[in-house]
């Protein structure tokens, strides 16, 4: 047998085997996310309500230069997505479906890139922002948790300058350990192919210490809960 068909043969081998879910090894994929006692002892503490979460993730949201505005309903979300893109002089954006999002982008009347069909990476470079929902607000450390399937793909959230994210309070979690029993829940053991925690906007201390925004990603991080 040659080394080509014996490496082939091993992957068959494997592929008639279902995986474990990373971390779980041996326990076929059941295992249930607990934070351990050890570790939460090291994390900021989390109110159990959900104002104090709200208070915590607009705090953290300050120190990690996220602009956190917390609205009064979904209605909301068009007017201040003009009054944003007027500010800012936004040409085009981009944007995924989602009940959030059909409902806000077309009030700002501007062209509209959609991923949900396809789209050139050289259109969405050329968006001022890109506009998407999320899976969920993480509290204890001003994390957004997003997923290719909640956030329109991968490079919707990445690419354009300026990531907006709409969101609810009922999407608040109050640390990571909740946020990973969100997507057990949502997706099952079909887990989205890419999963995210965003912390503030992109950013790099690389050079002489010196705080640089933008360095990797999008330059400004915008949420607006509901």
């Amino acid at each position: 047998m040659s080394a080509k068909n014996e490496i082939l043969g091993r992957i068959r081998e494997a592929l008639r085997e279902p995986a474990p879910v990373p971390g779980h090894h041996g326990d076929h994929g059941k295992a249930q996310l607990h934070a351990s006692a050890e570790f939460s002892q090291w994390l900021p503490a989390v109110g159990e309500d959900l104002a104090s979460q709200l208070d915590l993730f607009a705090k953290n949201s300050a120190d990690l230069k996220t602009e956190f505005h917390l609205l009064a309903s979904r209605e909301e979300f068009a007017p201040r997505l003009r009054e944003l893109a007027q500010q800012n002089n936004w040409k085009r954006v981009a944007t995924h479906s989602g009940a959030l999002t059909d409902m806000a982008v077309p009030a700002i009347g501007l062209p509209t890139l959609k991923t949900d069909a396809g789209y050139e990476v050289n259109a969405m470079e050329q968006c001022d922002a890109g506009i998407t929902e999320c899976d969920a607000l993480v509290a204890q450390t001003g994390s957004i948790l997003i997923t290719s399937r909640s956030a329109g793909g991968r490079a919707l959230s990445v690419l354009p300058p300026h990531h907006v994210v709409l969101v609810t309070r009922a999407q608040m979690v109050p640390d990571l350990a909740a946020a990973y029993v969100v997507v057990r829940e949502k997706h099952g053991d079909k887990f989205p192919s890419f999963i995210s925690f965003i912390t503030g906007p992109s950013r790099t201390g690389d050079i002489e210490r010196i705080l640089v925004l933008g360095a990797h990603g999008p330059k400004r991080l915008t949420v607006f809960c509901c």
